[in-house]
């Protein structure tokens, strides 16, 4: 039996919602977040908490801090902490309906739903654009060294780091790109995804090849388009045993390595910006034993 929420590491659902909280004021949320801890499974929700829940619960995650915000050179990545994240994946949008309401429902005496995002798998997935999402992400015992904390004891084993963005993407603009500079932009042929040498250095690939780094920057990416009435985009969803690759990542591709941004920003840009931690599996419950001292 894994002691890591099993969704971290399984393919994307065929749908999803992500329901963002804040916390409630002058609200101490121990007894709410013990009885949530009841009904996260890990696969079919995964949860995951911010700073401010940890330190309204006065517990201590080394490694769990603020999103980093970033503005220059016309690119803006805003940092916008919540208290609480609930990954709800599965098949039957209905099924996610009905458990956005019990969940809202349990955590209202110490929580506000501040967003949702349904979110959804294209094709076999594939981003809005039509380039696949997710090549090279690690797999089987690399994926559980990238993304899975191990080494630190109880309560903080098979726990992981969650980055997750909102990206809003201008589809009219990149439709109006020719088929190579689109390739160009990203980085590989839509046509049969395969990396291009001749691609400039601000293809998001090359800006992003995990190997490259030093040390390497690897992290399980488990990202789905979303979609309302008027917009649509990414939700950017990393899992790492800590922030560092993740970071690294994005120092890259804002160009604070070498002052070239990624192309990706030239059709795309982030909304919202936030870390979490999310804790271990016990007994088919969220492990609390790392946060809330008995």
């Amino acid at each position: 039996m894994t002691n890591y929420q099993a969704g971290i590491l399984q393919s994307v659902p065929r749908q999803a919602r992500y329901l963002m909280f804040s916390l409630k004021l002058n609200t101490f949320a121990a007894n709410t977040v013990q009885k949530l801890a009841k009904e996260i499974d890990g696969e079919s929700i995964v949860a995951g908490f911010g700073l401010s829940l940890i330190q309204n619960l006065k517990g201590e995650i080394s490694g769990l801090r603020s999103f980093p915000a970033f503005t220059e050179k016309s690119i803006e990545v805003p940092s916008t902490p919540i208290a609480l994240c609930c990954w709800i994946r599965g098949d039957d949008r209905g099924d996610l309906v009905h458990k956005t309401r019990k969940l809202k429902q349990l955590l209202q005496p110490a929580f506000n739903l501040e967003n949702v995002i349904d979110a959804f798998q294209y094709g076999e997935s594939l981003d809005l654009t039509g380039y696949e999402d997710g090549t090279e992400n690690p797999e089987d015992n690399d994926a559980i060294d990238a993304a899975i904390v191990k080494g630190l004891g109880s309560g903080l084993d098979g726990s992981s780091f969650m980055a997750i963005q909102q990206w809003e993407h201008d589809l009219d603009y990149f439709d109006g790109l020719s088929q190579t500079m689109q390739d160009h932009t990203i980085g590989r042929r839509k046509s049969d995804n395969e990396e291009l040498d001749d691609a400039p250095e601000s293809a998001h690939v090359k800006r992003t090849a995990q190997e490259d780094f030093e040390p390497e920057a690897f992290v399980v990416r488990r990202s789905m388009p979303w979609a309302d009435a008027k917009k649509e985009g990414l939700v950017f969803v990393a899992f790492g045993k800590s922030f560092d690759a993740f970071e690294a990542l994005l120092n890259r591709m804002v160009g604070k390595d070498d002052g070239i941004p990624d192309a990706l920003f030239t059709f795309t840009r982030p909304v919202t910006g936030s870390y979490l931690w999310c804790p271990p599996i016990k007994n088919k419950c969220l492990d609390l034993s790392g946060i809330i001292k008995s």
